[in-house]
């Protein structure tokens, strides 16, 4: 084995990914929870408003970043690519929540909700990598 080629960590890119994956949900339905506990949201089986779904969409914005730079900070390498792969996977996940609640009803929200987190969930996995890009370049450099 040449040390331009380093052997495969396929376990520890699927740890990085999941623990990535984990996070973001654990983050997201943690604050969902505590926000309706609190009532700042309302009751689970009541619909929540825009300015709440835009407060929602912010706080997973934040944690998608956040869940990404995980991904990316625990690969063996690439964190790029292991950013985007969990982007991906937030990705299709959105789409099919978008596709199983379009239409189904004013406890789903308006559409444009949906709509965002499939469009946010790819730049936020760039951005998650890229933090962690920068951190890197500033170790190496500094």
């Amino acid at each position: 084995m040449s040390e331009t080629n380093p052997p495969r960590r396929i376990g520890q890119s699927v740890v990085a990914v999941l623990a990535g994956m984990f996070a973001g949900i654990i983050f997201s339905l943690g604050t969902d929870e505590v926000l309706h506990l609190t009532h700042v949201f309302p009751p689970w089986d009541q619909p929540a408003g825009d300015g709440l779904l835009l407060l929602a969409t912010v706080y997973r914005t934040i944690y998608g970043v956040a869940s990404s730079y995980i991904a990316a900070r625990l690969a063996p390498n690439r964190p790029m690519f292991h950013a985007m792969v969990l982007g991906f996977l937030g990705f299709a996940v959105s789409i099919l929540g978008a596709v199983a609640t379009w239409n189904k009803g004013p406890l789903f929200g308006p559409h444009w909700y949906p709509v965002a987190l499939v469009v946010l969930a790819l730049p936020t996995a760039w951005l998650g990598a890229k933090l962690r890009l920068a951190q890197l370049t500033a170790h190496v450099g500094g």
